[in-house]
């Protein structure tokens, strides 16, 4: 883990980490599959976030106990909506449901309602072209207001 994980992880708090994994499994199983590859994702993301696959396991086991929190700086809003649309992607089927909810963590994250669509739309484009969350953000920096 590189010392700026470790630091946005103490900004933050676990709490808003296990949110964000419960984010990331909602998207994941929303269309009614959750596939392998999306679960291989979920790892990744969780190992980069200091959760263990068990705690993955009870988060998803007991949903109704991690508390919904918002990102508390824009960096990691961005950072776990790039997470989301890559979650939303990753099976390269792209069900209207997955697309719904990412629309919802936008706005929920503060993305004006007018952007979120060509926002979503370029953070896809940048993780098919393997951008890192920072790379896509500074990309994307006009749609962030």
């Amino acid at each position: 883990m590189k010392f700026s994980e470790i630091l946005s992880l103490f900004h933050q708090g676990k709490g808003t980490v296990k949110s964000h994994m419960k984010n990331l499994i909602e998207m994941a199983v929303v269309d009614g599959n959750f596939d392998p590859i999306e679960y291989d994702l979920l790892k990744s993301i969780a190992k980069r976030n200091g959760i263990s696959e068990s705690q993955l396991v009870q988060i998803r086991n007991n949903p109704e106990g991690i508390k919904y929190e918002l990102p508390a700086n824009k960096e990691e809003k961005f950072s776990q909506l790039y997470d989301l649309v890559h979650m939303m992607s990753i099976d390269k089927n792209i069900h209207h449901e997955e697309l719904r909810l990412c629309d919802l963590f936008a706005v929920k994250f503060g993305y004006k309602r007018e952007y979120v669509k060509e926002l979503i739309e370029s953070i896809r484009f940048n993780i098919e072209n393997g951008q890192t969350p920072q790379e896509a953000m500074t990309r994307v920096a006009r749609l962030l207001v």
